[in-house]
């Protein structure tokens, strides 16, 4: 048995996710068959993650302009890093491994595994919501999750950094469609290919894992991966001139 493995940004409607309201694609007759890891309250994670290094933080500070009264809203108001991050794993497609077919539990079971030593693999991304549902077309996982990194000598000493997250745990990008979040990816999914070998399913790697898609859908999918790669690096140049101004202010001071 042959199946691709798909790996999506995913959206982060957490309260999607955790059924806290029924979407039309969704067969609340199968819900019950979804497995949820963890739904804890962003902001609870953000305060027990973050509280501590903004305490030393702001006490440092001489300016009261500089303090950061909620690392939260500092982080959802600002243009470098994203509250959270989304990734969705999926196994075949809706033809080959339906969610009311006969390799549905083959699936469940697999992603279950996988899922299962995600937060170990990955230290530097807290998980606070995810869950396995059998209730849509094919089956699949949402991890939601805080890239963050220590010892920081800029800023908070602990933060929010998905660049920082990756490569404290050994990814390092070589530019435009080589980045530190592909090669995670690319990780995850070799990850996932082991656990599917076991249960005895190869992953077939295609030209693309999408040739399913009609030709238009295929490029329309092409175009969105390069305007997301083109965010990401805005996102890392505004961070940089950020730090930049930061520096010159602390010139003109001294």
């Amino acid at each position: 048995m042959k199946r691709t493995i798909s790996a999506m940004v995913g959206k982060g409607s957490v309260t999607h996710n955790s059924r806290s309201f029924t979407a039309e694609n969704v067969d609340s007759e199968r819900t019950h068959l979804n497995i949820d890891y963890c739904n804890e309250p962003i902001k609870k994670v953000y305060h027990e993650m973050f509280d501590e290094a903004l305490k030393q933080y702001n006490d440092k500070q001489k300016r009261k302009d500089r303090k950061i009264p909620d690392y939260y809203k500092h982080i959802e108001s600002g243009k470098q890093e994203k509250l959270f991050h989304e990734i969705i794993f999926q196994i075949g497609n809706k033809d080959d491994m339906s969610a009311t077919g006969e390799h549905a539990e083959l699936a469940r079971t697999v992603l279950d595994e996988y899922y299962r030593g995600f937060q170990e693999r990955n230290p530097y991304l807290r998980v606070f919501s995810a869950h396995l549902h059998m209730d849509e077309a094919t089956p699949h996982i949402h991890i939601d999750f805080v890239p963050f990194t220590t010892g920081s000598k800029r800023g908070l000493e602990t933060r929010v950094s998905l660049k920082q997250a990756l490569a404290n745990q050994g990814f390092k990008g070589n530019g435009r469609g080589d980045t530190e979040w592909n090669r995670w990816i690319l990780s995850e999914k070799k990850v996932l290919a082991q656990i599917m070998e076991r249960h005895g399913i190869e992953w077939e790697q295609k030209g693309t894992h999408e040739q399913h898609l009609s030709v238009l859908d295929y490029k329309k999918q092409e175009r969105a991966k390069e305007v997301a790669e083109l965010d990401r690096e805005i996102e890392e140049k505004q961070l940089e001139v950020k730090g930049l101004k930061a520096t010159a202010e602390k010139i003109k001071e001294a």
